[in-house]
């Protein structure tokens, strides 16, 4: 199996890869439209903080990796015979009972949140000012909607990916922002964020309406039941669900924290914070996401042959490349992100200003990137073994560690934003640790030649780090046009960093560079 599906994988991600960059560019794109529109401000600060449930609801628990995408592949995997195959009646009417329970469970979530939504906004941001709580409790009530949206989406992900579909559900995302551009240059004088939350709530609306006619050619059709009792299959995905649902709402809860230090700080600080994310996910979402959508069904299915042999080998060829392709990602942002935040977003209400505050909450995330990979990988091996209950624990263990690093960093240090997401990077990497030293419970995983060729690539990043940083200080007694500058910039400084790395690594034999190479020269 091994031989024949590393093909496969290969070409799907490079297809997710391709697909995602462009969903990501419109993400991009949209996060440029609102930066222009609103800069770090307080209207921008209520939107991103009334948007954080929502979003938890779309992104976290629906998106990609999600638990409900995340539940309904390793569960439907195995009840499909292979990817090509129709669902049958008993596939269907699981499908049926599982859509019906949770729309009905996400619709009394956002009914509550409509009603509460003052309560809600004034217990997570009471340290922010009363015209703060307020713009951003009239925002989350007009993105409720989005609440019930979420698992839905996720079911339909999860349900694509089983049959192979793989560009729809990463390329889906683009609607959401595609909608909220067209709306914001339609309305130009959106001075209290209301238009924006909206265009955010029929984005997200038409990003679920697209993939319903693409499952019903597949064959699926929805026919509202509760067949609950001696469901087996149903069991299996709520066994799942519900502590993947508690982990990833216990890990917002680290979240909810940094919104309220965040509150104590300068006007624009979550705005700062929520572009720093948004950034640092560009290129970090399209690495993970483009290797491990492919390989997470064949991790299911080789756990459920028993061929744990085989799923070493794709993990640690997997979180390989995911390592390779990260050091250079940490050493451009490193290096480059001052430049590249203003080259891109410092135009109309986006100052100078905000430039260095998102400048300096990202350089602090970049040191998250080597520990967030290693964790979703991971994190895919434990769903695989029908475990999300591991997470879940070593999530909720986190909350506490979190809340006393914002304090030492943030109110102790001083550290302002940078102690917010320095606390970020640090609990990552706590997470990532426990992770890998509990997974051999389920499956002793060959670390060794992992880390190894890890030591191997930190030196080479090393080395080219401290070129790039030569260079960029070099670059810095130039005298061009502020644009020019930052453009040619970013251009040698990416274009030394690729190439000194990837020679350092084939100086030291390691195998990612050669077929990296090898790719190139056959392209």
């Amino acid at each position: 199996m091994q031989k024949d599906e590393t093909p496969s994988v290969l070409k799907a991600a490079w297809l997710i890869a391709l697909v995602t960059i462009a969903s990501k560019f419109m993400g991009f794109a949209r996060d440029m439209v609102v930066a222009n529109f609103y800069g770090a401000t307080l209207v921008s600060d209520a939107y991103f903080y009334a948007l954080q449930i929502p979003s938890l609801a779309i992104i976290i628990l629906g998106g990609v990796g999600g638990p409900f995408h995340s539940a309904t592949v390793a569960v439907f995997s195995k009840l499909i015979p292979d990817f090509d195959s129709k669902p049958t009646e008993e596939v269907n009417r699981l499908y049926s009972t599982f859509m019906t329970i949770t729309f009905l469970f996400f619709a009394v979530i956002a009914v509550l949140g409509f009603f509460f939504a003052d309560k809600i906004m004034g217990l997570i941001i009471s340290a922010g000012a009363p015209e703060l709580v307020a713009l951003a409790s009239a925002h989350f009530k007009i993105m409720t909607p989005i609440i019930l949206i979420g698992g839905i989406i996720g079911i339909y992900y999860g349900l694509l990916i089983c049959h192979k579909e793989y560009i729809l559900p990463n390329l889906s995302p683009m609607i959401l922002s595609t909608v909220v551009i067209i709306v914001l240059f339609c309305v130009h004088n959106d001075k209290s964020g209301v238009v924006l939350a909206g265009a955010t709530t029929l984005g997200a609306i038409c990003q679920l309406i697209v993939q319903f006619p693409k499952l019903r050619r597949i064959g699926y059709r929805i026919k509202p039941n509760f067949d609950i009792k001696n469901n087996k299959n149903l069991n299996s995905l709520f066994e799942l669900l519900f502590p993947a649902i508690l982990s990833s709402t216990i890990g917002q809860i680290s979240i909810y924290i940094d919104m309220f230090f965040a509150s104590t700080l300068v006007e624009g600080a979550w705005t700062s914070v929520v572009f720093a994310n948004r950034i640092f996910q560009f290129p970090v979402g399209i690495l993970v996401t483009a290797f491990l959508v492919p390989l997470f069904p064949i991790f299911s299915r080789l756990a459920g042959e028993g061929k744990f042999d085989d799923i070493k080998t794709y993990f640690n060829k997997g979180v390989g490349v995911l390592f390779f392709a990260a050091i250079p990602m940490v050493i451009l942002i490193l290096t480059l992100a001052n430049d590249g935040i203003s080259l891109v977003f410092e135009r109309g209400a986006f100052n100078a200003n905000a430039v260095v505050m998102v400048s300096e909450a990202l350089c602090f995330l970049s040191f998250s990137i080597l520990p967030y990979v290693f964790r979703d990988s991971i994190t895919r091996v434990y769903y695989a073994f029908n475990d999300s209950k591991t997470p879940f624990i070593i999530a909720i263990s986190s909350i506490a560690l979190k809340a006393v690093l914002n304090y030492l960093l943030i109110i102790r240090l001083n550290m302002g934003i940078a102690g917010i997401t320095l606390s970020t990077s640090i609990i990552t990497l706590v997470n990532a640790t426990l992770l890998g030293i509990f997974i051999h419970k389920r499956i002793r995983l060959d670390y060794k030649n992992l880390f190894k060729n890890f030591g191997k690539m930190i030196i080479a990043g090393a080395l080219t780090f401290v070129l790039c940083l030569f260079t960029g200080l070099c670059f810095d007694k130039i005298a061009m046009p502020k644009y020019v500058f930052e453009g040619v910039k970013i251009l040698v400084v990416s274009a030394i960093c690729l190439s000194v790395y990837t020679g350092l690594n084939l100086l030291f034999r390691m195998e990612y560079a050669r077929e990296l190479v090898n790719r190139i020269v056959k392209k």
